[in-house]
């Protein structure tokens, strides 16, 4: 049997109440009610297959450690009850924490860094880059290294089949915001953010290397009479070791 329905194991059941108690059932409320518990067993169980992936991969990696657990979610059939459909999952005993929702980044107090949440980034991370952007798991949160109520964004038209439950803008934030930490790092997961355009300039006088090259040729050959003001202003800001190397 599955500890969660053995005698005495704490649970949680969750009643998505599209049914007020004590109404009458109706065929579409009892359906609605219906959709709701199992998108979210859905939603779940589809992130968990996905970690469960992931913790294969950085399991390779020693220095990875202990990795992230989406905890499992059932859907239950009370045909005896005004609302007949609910989830049931392991109650997670201890300090409940939000990790990260949408931005690839800690969201607790102060956003200071944690193990757990750093890996769930990475997780972020590494499922963005396995579905080439089309999908990202979403509301990183539970107590400890086990995660619960989590969510799934989707691109507009899905991703293979599936849409998840939170809209698709979570993911271009993702894309945006995202920094990679060191467990990015010991995956091989690349940065999402654009690479800094290099610019021809030497740090110490913040001149271009052409506009350099071009005032000491023009002092070579003895033209700096001929040169535009620009270029006057420019030879003036070179140092002096510049001037006298020439």
């Amino acid at each position: 049997m599955v500890p969660v329905f053995t005698q005495g194991h704490h649970c949680v059941l969750k009643v998505h109440n599209a049914i007020s108690y004590g109404t009458q059932n109706n065929e579409e409320l009892v359906q609605k009610n219906y959709n709701l518990a199992v998108e979210e067993c859905h939603v779940q169980n589809t992130a968990r297959e996905y970690i469960k992936v992931w913790t294969a991969v950085a399991q390779t990696q020693d220095a990875f450690g202990e990795v992230p657990e989406i905890i499992p979610i059932y859907l239950v059939h009370r045909p005896s009850n005004d609302i007949p459909y609910a989830t049931l999952e392991e109650e997670l005993m201890g300090e409940f924490v939000k990790y990260s929702v949408r931005d690839g980044k800690e969201i607790n107090l102060k956003r200071n860094d944690s193990e757990a949440g750093q890996k769930c980034c990475t997780f972020q991370h590494w499922v963005y880059h396995k579905t080439e952007g089309n999908l990202l798991v979403t509301d990183m949160q539970g107590v400890g290294m086990r995660l619960t109520d989590v969510g799934i964004a989707t691109c507009k038209k899905g991703y293979k089949g599936f849409k998840g439950n939170c809209a698709t803008s979570f993911i271009d934030q993702f894309k945006a915001l995202h920094l990679c930490n060191k467990y990015c790092e010991i995956l091989g997961l690349k940065s999402l953010q654009p690479k800094p355009k290099k610019t021809n300039v030497t740090p110490d006088t913040g001149l271009s290397i052409w506009c350099i090259k071009r005032l000491l040729g023009q002092w070579k050959y003895g033209c700096m009479n001929k040169c535009t003001e620009d270029v006057l202003k420019c030879y003036r800001r070179l140092p002096v070791r510049f001037s006298q190397s020439t």
